[in-house]
């Protein structure tokens, strides 16, 4: 039994030295707090780093097929009237989604940006409930009103009963309204007075739109639009302006559903225009993002990067349409976000690399000051410093 012992003791990597040898120094002292300080600083970053979870990103090709693209968006503009702006969105696939109304909703603003009023319906020229029974000028008993739609009807019976129907009728024919007072439910209605009314207002314009994950763009512009030889044109004539201002606040547009971290860099980006027409474009990068929680819920969403041109007032009138356009690419790369844990024995090896890294470190640091005031003090002695 005592061989034994007397073999491990001879194993002991730990030789201790009597406490006689032992020499206590006021620099010792200071390096110890200072190296304790600076192992609980690190213990308790490495702890919080355990306890919370990492995010890893890796890349790799997009091979994802017939997914949808949701479009957020929430912009003001200061100078056009609900009335007025409509959205459209199209990609090059050919798909066309014209004059927006689902899931968009308009806020009239006044001058000092205060909201008005609140409206989900037709863009340029208010909703009749229930429309007039009339005809002839007159009203009629148990008889169904049915508005004429002055040539734009489709094949077989068709009713316009109000001016928005004349008008969308109007927009699939691809014939724009040159002056609404010639269209009895739009002067019913009070179409121009209405416009008259809001002028000088502004518009909150938001809500989301869901296509296809194709290339393509969307727009905010002044007017109905609709396809003339085989161009995208809006119609502007029944507004009776010059000018319009498309100066706008961009509140929140964003690419799908939010994650922790995300960054929009269009959210609260604004442009004011200096001249009678304004045509602003923004060219858009989507980058397609997956992010997984720690508790496996998966986000499928997109990141992007933005560059902007403003065209000039005398190239938008000749050439181009007023308004704010936003065309946006898809990136082929897909970026993942993955959560996750680091592991107890990872977190036990980054402990006793910081208590063994400091400690040696000071060790090295107390030994170089002690033998520093060692030699100090023996060359005072012997009289070399005088």
């Amino acid at each position: 039994m005592d061989g034994l012992m007397s073999k491990l003791r001879n194993l002991d990597a730990y030789p201790k030295v009597n406490e006689d040898f032992y020499s206590r120094t006021l620099s010792g002292g200071v390096i110890t707090l200072a190296s304790s300080f600076v192992m609980l600083l690190l213990f308790v970053s490495e702890l919080r780093l355990y306890l919370h979870a990492v995010t890893e990103t890796t890349l790799r090709v997009d091979t994802s097929r017939g997914e949808k693209l949701r479009i957020n968006f929430d912009i003001t503009f200061p100078a056009l009237q609900c009335s007025i702006i409509s959205i459209d969105v199209m990609d090059i696939s050919g798909q066309e989604h014209l004059d927006v109304k689902h899931d968009v909703f308009k806020q009239r603003i006044d001058a000092n940006g205060n909201v008005i009023a609140t409206k989900q319906d037709a863009v340029g020229g208010m909703k009749v409930e229930k429309p007039l029974q009339m005809h002839g000028g007159r009203l009629e008993h148990n008889e169904t009103y049915c508005g004429s739609c002055y040539g734009a009807e489709e094949p077989g019976e068709q009713c316009c009963n109000s001016c928005e129907d004349v008008r969308e009728a109007y927009r699939k024919k691809g014939w724009g309204v040159s002056n609404p007072d010639s269209i009895d439910q739009c002067k019913r209605e009070g179409f121009l007075q209405t416009i008259k009314d809001e002028e000088g207002e502004g518009c909150n314009i938001y809500g989301f739109v869901e296509i296809n994950k194709v290339a393509g763009n969307f727009h905010f512009a002044p007017g109905k639009s609709f396809q003339q030889s085989n161009v995208h044109v809006h119609d502007l004539l029944p507004f009776q302006k010059d000018s319009f201002n498309v100066s706008h606040k961009i509140n929140k547009l964003s690419f799908g559903e939010p994650f922790p971290g995300v960054v929009n860099p269009l959210d609260g980006a604004h442009w004011f225009q200096h001249s009678p027409y304004g045509m602003y474009q923004y060219f858009v990068k989507v980058v397609p993002t997956v992010y997984s929680h720690i508790n496996e819920q998966i986000i499928l969403s997109n990141q992007f990067s933005v560059t902007e041109h403003a065209r000039s007032s005398e190239s938008v009138r000749m050439q181009a349409l007023p308004g704010v356009f936003f065309f946006y690419d898809l990136s082929p790369i897909k970026v993942t976000f993955t959560e996750r844990h680091v592991s107890f024995l990872h977190f036990l090896t980054n402990v006793c690399a910081i208590v063994g890294g400091v400690f040696t470190v000071s060790g090295i640091i107390d030994s170089f000051v002690y033998h520093g005031q060692r030699a100090i003090t023996k060359k005072r002695e012997i009289g070399k410093f005088n």
